[in-house]
């Protein structure tokens, strides 16, 4: 339901920080669509945006929490051994990446709504580079192959690893499947910097959108070992094969397939498979469904991990993103495919 809000005047209460613990283990929004990324200022050179980067949507007047956290992202299992999968319906956009053995794990975007759980928490990869770092996120996450977190280093993206505060194995899974994590207990021991996050992708309200073609089922195969499956019913996308519960998944107004290519990252995971890096750099073809219809488009990123991937239709305009939230595949060209239908 849109939600027309009245301008916010908040004033953020100073939260106290701490450290970050760097480990080095292996291993609520309102419907209204947003036209640009307004701010308004508070203390200490910071803002509030009128509208959520990570989903072009109207902040709410009761969305009254502090939000001088930066954007967290959590990287989740995303395997059978994963469920449920805590926490996924209070993220506001999720990003799902090809890893070793054909599988694929999650960066779930938190910022708008920080949950008490989230997980099951695992590793990061050099791909979570591009993804993360066009918001000046910091991430959340188990830990990382040596020469993975030294290209996290290398690309300032700070992280929260196993023994920060909040996070916390769980008794009743088996590990490595049970490593959670409080988010809010992280989120009040960082600070974002002083600007708001830019907006991840470029949010309209959906009528500038080309005519599309009815497609109401998405098949996206990663690997022969994994495809995600969507179904549009009722208005969101529904993915068919989610491994959170049924009153946990995430409520996607969009999804966004990009078709990517994927390199090496040098190294091989305790099984001997090679780890895969995506490469989310340059152009390639996309696919964005909404509202049960197709939209062909181009995707494009700029070398600098920092920069906005956009859409251009055929025609090479520019493509805007309905607003609300969206979920990214990032199929790859090389032993990936899309399937749809109506």
């Amino acid at each position: 339901m849109e939600n027309h809000v009245r301008r916010l005047a908040l004033t953020l209460s100073a939260l106290t920080a701490t450290g970050l613990m760097l480990t080095a283990c292996g291993g609520s929004s309102s419907s209204s669509p947003q036209a640009g990324n307004s701010s308004q200022p508070v203390q200490a050179g910071q803002s509030i945006p009128q509208y959520w980067p990570l989903t072009g949507l109207k902040v709410g007047s009761n969305q009254t929490a502090a939000l001088d956290h930066p954007v967290l992202v959590a990287k989740m299992d995303n395997t059978f051994s994963s469920q449920p999968q805590i926490g996924l319906s209070k993220a506001d956009m999720v990003v799902e990446e090809l890893v070793e053995g054909g599988l694929t794990r999650l960066a779930a975007f938190y910022y708008s709504d920080i949950p008490g759980n989230v997980g099951p928490i695992r590793s990061m990869r050099a791909s979570d580079i591009d993804v993360v770092s066009p918001v000046h996120a910091t991430m959340v996450t188990s830990g990382a192959a040596a020469r993975t977190i030294a290209r996290i280093h290398g690309a300032h993206i700070p992280f929260y690893g196993e023994g920060s505060t909040g996070m916390y194995r769980s008794s009743s899974r088996a590990a490595p499947y049970n490593l959670f994590v409080h988010l809010n207990d992280i989120a009040k021991t960082t600070k974002r910097k002083a600007a708001t996050p830019p907006n991840y992708l470029q949010w309209g309200d959906g009528s500038g959108l080309p005519k599309g073609r009815p497609i109401t089922t998405i098949n996206a195969q990663f690997s022969g070992g994994h495809t995600t499956e969507w179904k549009f019913e009722n208005g969101t996308y529904h993915n068919l094969n989610s491994n959170a519960p049924a009153g946990d998944q995430f409520p996607a107004t969009n999804v966004l397939v990009l078709r990517v290519r994927e390199g090496d990252a040098g190294y091989l995971d305790p099984a001997g498979n090679h780890v895969p890096e995506t490469l989310l750099t340059g152009k390639g073809n996309a696919l964005l469904f909404h509202g049960g219809r197709m939209y062909a488009a181009t995707w494009h990123k700029g070398k600098a991990p920092s920069s906005q991937i956009t859409l251009t239709d055929k025609q090479g305009k520019k493509l805007d993103v309905p607003a609300g939230h969206t979920w990214i595949e990032l199929v790859p060209v090389s032993g990936g495919n899309v399937a749809f239908k109506k």
